[in-house]
């Protein structure tokens, strides 16, 4: 009897109950932390900005001295950015400019735009201020005392800019995941090592390690690349031994399967255990989880489809998120937006399916003729993957929930 498909949504659910944050923490230069996991708060010590200043360049003054447009006031003192002015002389202006402080007294400031000089250090004030007017307020932005960035959170270049706003040159982050990546396959040859017209008969080229890699360090992993491993059992087992000694994680591309040539699944329970899941999903039906043991280490196993485009598609709905959690970041499902079908939709499937799709000059969504799980060309020509729910055909002018690449990739 056939086992049932797992959704993906319980395959998700099980895998990142799994996902313990790593407990290891370190300290890194904000010029170094980009795509790095927060492990605490980070606690202002200061208000930004830290009092009432000018966000514009233009006159302070008291919004009582201007009853009426065209009043002309003297100007008493000039104060330009990261100086802080006398008290307002009553009944004068005071020259500002761009995140100067506002000087005592003076309750508005009027942009020099809505204002024209006059001889002998005077200024027309040719509007009607309000009160608290081009003003900004100390503390708007950050408070004393405030968390700022809570732990869990993904640095990005406004995060790095806000953690220096507060005085910080360093940032306490989870360390990066330890992450051994290898393929099995006696079919798959190295780019560089033989020429496409000296490929032997049934060879391909492994385009998996390639994005694998460069998927496992976007998200910030440090990477033990293994290569291609023999595809025998006693070559598998060594190198997950191996894998576990030095990493926390181990990913794996083909050879998941129960052919007799597929040797993770026996080569992982010999050293630990293994769950074979077939997810209701295509492309990338089979997807496994298990942990490999080593002395007293242990590691995750991740074991991805051979097919290209299937291991693909399940890292970045699955490897991913675990990966994120377990640099302690909370929310790591995909945000899906909606989109509109330009295309009718082909054979309808019994399982979730994701459409490599692209937006078209007219807003909507075309979708890549050959959705098959070996034409890598799909990934690079569209711009996301289209959720499709299972017994569910697609019309031109659908509503769809699109899962852009720009998120899944990043």
């Amino acid at each position: 009897m056939k086992s049932p498909l797992k959704s993906l949504d319980d395959a998700l659910a099980d895998l990142l109950a799994h996902a313990t944050v790593l407990p290891e923490t370190e300290s890194v230069s904000l010029f170094d932390a980009d795509g790095r996991v927060l492990a605490r708060d980070l606690v202002s010590a200061l208000q930004v900005p830290p009092r009432d200043n000018s966000a514009m360049d233009g006159y302070a003054l008291c919004s009582a001295d201007v009853a009426r447009a065209g009043a002309v006031l003297p100007v008493s003192q000039r104060i330009p950015a990261g100086h802080v002015g006398a008290p307002l002389t009553p009944g004068t202006a005071a020259r500002i400019f761009t995140g100067a402080t506002i000087p005592e007294g003076a309750d508005a400031v009027v942009m020099q735009e809505e204002c024209a000089p006059r001889e002998g250090e005077r200024v027309q004030v040719n509007v009607v201020p309000r009160p608290g007017q081009c003003i900004r307020r100390a503390g708007e932005d950050i408070v004393r005392g405030s968390a700022v960035l809570a732990a869990g959170t993904r640095l990005g270049p406004a995060a790095l800019g806000l953690a220096a706003s507060i005085g910080l040159a360093e940032v306490p982050v989870v360390r990066r995941p330890r992450v051994a990546l290898f393929s099995t396959g006696d079919e798959l040859i190295m780019p560089g090592t033989v020429a496409p017209e000296q490929m032997r008969e049934g060879a391909i080229y492994n385009s998996n390690r390639y994005f694998l890699r460069s998927l496992l360090a976007r998200l910030g992993c440090e990477v033990l690349d293994l290569g291609v491993v023999e595809d025998t059992l006693d070559a598998t087992v060594e190198a997950l031994r191996q894998a576990a000694e030095r990493c926390d994680v181990i990913v794996t591309s083909g050879g998941v399967s129960v052919g007799e040539e597929d040797h993770v699944k026996p080569a992982v329970q010999r050293l630990g255990a293994l769950d074979l899941w077939k997810i209701a999903i295509k492309p990338g039906k089979p997807f496994a989880y298990g942990h490999v043991q080593s002395g007293a280490r242990s590691a995750h196993l991740i074991g991805l489809p051979g097919n290209p485009v299937s291991s693909f598609i399940t890292f970045v709905l699955l490897a991913r998120p675990f990966l994120l959690r377990l640099q302690g970041v909370v929310d790591v499902a995909p945000r899906a937006v909606t989109a509109v079908a330009g295309f009718d939709g082909g054979k309808v499937d019994a399982r979730r399916e994701f459409l490599r799709a692209r937006w078209g000059a007219d807003g909507r969504l075309e979708r890549f003729a050959n959705q098959s799980s070996g034409v890598l060309t799909s990934t690079v020509w569209a711009d996301g993957l289209i959720d499709s729910p299972p017994h569910t055909p697609i019309a031109a002018g659908d509503a769809v929930r699109f899962l852009p690449f720009a998120q899944l990739l990043s």
